[in-house]
């Protein structure tokens, strides 16, 4: 049953008729004509409720129109009972003016007979027009229906919305929404002036607007009205307007304070756009503990005016409206902070490494979760190799970013000191631990070194990784499962594999794979499938481009596959083809600085890049002068030819040289500060062995 649907069930104290089943909802629709007994005799009909002060009428001689629940058959010689009209659509009153009059019943003479009924203004009821009891259960349809339909919105243009389209033809022809700039968040105190800028307005269609004079606010479009005068108003302490909006209870615009409010909130001449009497309401959203905007409802001439309960009616769409603004706010608020942290938690850019091409996607579980436990990461290492991590914490909130962002703080840190994989494994165990008992994730860590083509490889739990060759070849790679982090007390183990040139690596989190329509290992099957069907597209020669292969991946997800988050990360393997490698063992001696220039200088010039042996020939004599000094085994000196010149120079010594500007009467510290003035880019990195220190020259 619809919950929203409200339906109004005659009722009735009669008898049902004989052979009718008392269940039967229609039963109450099916009496028997019953014989008029006196007032006061064993049996008579439940007497209607009167005024105050006055004696109730028995229902006997109850004229059968005069209250909505008299009995019928009561008066034999009234007319015929007919039929009450259905209940209106979902939210939309009967007007006073859109029934049909009625014959009115003929006057009683008994002085027992029903006093005319009353609205509530003390005036009694025009033959044909709605009863009290018919309008005042209109209105609270009507707000039902309109604070169900506000309540349905779960951002501020939503509810904004729902509210223009509850009220808008129903209870008003016109409506204008207010709210303030900036709209204040929880308990944030605002600063500033308070400012309200006109949000959001709409209208019916307004062919009937510049009849009857009702001056129309604006240029009408089908469904919304154009800016009344300035779009915002800056309210200032003391004014009519600020009275208004602190009195917070809607009030009609005929009253003065109302009156002088309009030009304050709608701009000069504004005003003259409201109709007069009692034709428009104007109304504070008030949220928890502020002003937070207004609304202003206008009718047109050929309607009839608003009434005094139509004030209460303002008040609840207006409260209902604020308390769901605040509550959007508020959540749009948390929202942001989620998509910040998440994304502050991920990289955001990809590096660009030497012999590889990077690229990446991530997908939250849903829309209203945005954050999870997934992560992907590429971490320059040094000797030119790179670190491709991909890792998955049980959950999708904001506890699991949390932890997702400290292991890979921790990741990040153990690939600095260029520990083996299945070592950053066991760290990364250790620092899930001393997190707490429950946190588990799963990680797999690989090491690629582009000079040897060749993969590293530990895992501790995750899915593994496809590899996809040249070819159009696609396999999963056989490595060891291992245990998730955070179990403790286990090992890990790392396998090196072929990566050749070409080939692309995809590493996955098992948001990708698994899913309530299908087990981990049918979806590995099927992404290998789609992998090896993507690469046939291009050719034997030719690698799928690497963005489009990460959207093709993707497509693979359908209805009913989106139950985790996902983090893919997929790796080209270009390598270092080994003719563009120099590499050589210098003693730590006197004579290796000079040593080191010639044999830069020979490679050069077999690479053709001749322009650049002064530079090299500076930079690499004054590095490798400052390893010799301090270092107690043989120093390597390498040569990488990519699209840049790369030079490393590694030895024994820890300790990671500065930058420092040396005093006139030094005779050292001047080497770092000729790399880093001449070389495109210069650093060190710790190793377990020692350190490397890089810098790397435009090729020209």
């Amino acid at each position: 049953m619809d919950s929203t649907r409200v339906t109004e069930h005659p009722t009735s104290f009669d008898r049902p008729m004989t052979g009718a089943d008392p269940t039967d909802p229609r039963g109450a629709l099916m009496r028997t004509p019953v014989e008029p007994r006196a007032s006061g005799s064993a049996g008579s009909a439940l007497p209607a409720q009167g005024r105050a002060g006055e004696t109730p009428p028995t229902a006997a001689t109850d004229s059968p129109g005069a209250y909505e629940h008299a009995q019928p058959g009561a008066e034999q010689a009234a007319e015929p009972d007919t039929h009450r009209p259905r209940p209106a659509a979902e939210g939309v009153p009967v007007q006073p003016g859109g029934m049909p009059a009625t014959p009115a019943a003929p006057p009683a003479t008994d002085r027992r007979a029903a006093p005319e009924p009353e609205r509530r203004t003390g005036q009694p009821t025009a033959p044909g027009q709605p009863t009290p009891m018919r309008r005042d259960g209109d209105r609270l349809r009507f707000v039902g229906a309109a604070t169900r339909r506000i309540a349905r919105g779960m951002d501020l243009d939503e509810i904004v919305m729902g509210l223009c389209r509850a009220t808008v033809p129903t209870f008003a022809d016109a409506i204008l929404v207010y709210l303030r700039e900036p709209l204040p968040v929880g308990d944030e105190r605002p600063t500033g002036p308070l400012v309200l800028r006109l949000r959001r307005t709409d209208r019916i269609p307004a062919e009937r607007d510049t009849e009857g004079g009702f001056i129309p606010a604006a240029q009408p479009e089908p469904s919304e009205l154009e800016a009344v005068g300035s779009e915002l108003c800056e309210v200032r302490p003391g004014s009519a307007l600020a009275e208004v909006l602190r009195g917070v209870r809607p009030v009609f615009t005929d009253t003065p304070a109302a009156r002088a409010a309009l030009p304050e909130l709608l701009g000069d001449g504004g005003e003259f756009a409201v109709p007069d009497g009692r034709r428009a309401i104007l109304a504070p959203l008030r949220g928890r503990r502020r002003v937070i905007g207004a609304a202003l409802f206008l009718r047109g001439p050929e309607r009839v005016a608003f009434e005094a309960d139509d004030l209460l009616v303002a008040a609840q769409l207006a409260t209902h409206s604020a308390l769901g603004i605040d509550k959007a706010v508020l959540y749009g608020r948390e929202a942001y902070i989620a998509d910040e942290s998440q994304r502050t938690m991920l990289p955001e850019n990809l590096p660009r490494c030497t012999g590889v091409r990077l690229a990446s996607r991530y997908l939250p579980a849903a829309e209203t979760a945005r954050v999870g436990g997934d992560w992907y990461d590429a971490i320059p290492l040094p000797g030119s190799r790179v670190a491709l991590v991909v890792g998955d914490v049980m959950g999708h909130s904001m506890t699991s970013a949390a932890i997702m962002g400290q292991l890979r703080t921790t990741a990040q840190t153990l690939a600095g000191l260029d520990l083996p994989p299945q070592e950053v494994l066991h760290h990364l165990d250790e620092q899930a631990q001393r997190l707490g008992t429950d946190r588990m994730a799963t990680c797999l860590y690989a090491v690629y070194d582009p000079v040897s083509h060749r993969i590293t490889v530990a895992n501790a739990g995750h899915p593994p990784p496809v590899l996809l060759h040249l070819g159009g070849h696609a396999e999963v790679l056989r490595v060891p499962a291992g245990a998730p982090i955070g179990v403790g007390g286990v090992d890990f183990e790392a396998v090196e594999l072929d990566a050749p040139a070409g080939a692309t690596l995809l590493l996955y989190t098992d948001g990708l794979v698994e899913s309530r329509l299908r087990d981990v290992w049918t979806g590995i099957e099927q992404l290998r499938e789609r992998l090896a069907a993507t690469a046939q597209l291009t050719g034997p020669d030719h690698p799928p481009p690497l963005e489009a292969l990460c959207d093709e991946v993707l497509d693979m997800l359908g209805p009913g596959d989106r139950d985790d988050d996902i983090a893919l990360l997929a790796a080209r393997f270009d390598g270092i083809a080994p003719s563009d490698v120099a590499y050589w063992f210098l003693d730590p001696e006197d004579a290796a600085p000079g040593r080191a220039r010639r044999l830069a200088r020979r490679a050069l010039a077999r690479w053709g890049m001749e322009d650049l042996t002064d530079a090299v020939e500076l930079l690499v004599s004054e590095v490798v002068t400052n390893a010799v000094r301090y270092a107690s085994r043989p120093v390597t000196l390498r040569l990488l030819r990519t699209d840049v010149l790369r030079c490393e120079v590694g030895d024994d010594v820890p300790q990671l040289p500065r930058l420092r500007q040396a005093r006139a009467t030094d005779e050292g510290g001047r080497g770092l500060y000729l790399v880093n003035r001449l070389a495109r880019r210069w650093g060190a990195t710790r190793l377990s062995t020692g350190k490397v220190v890089w810098f790397e020259l435009n090729r020209g």
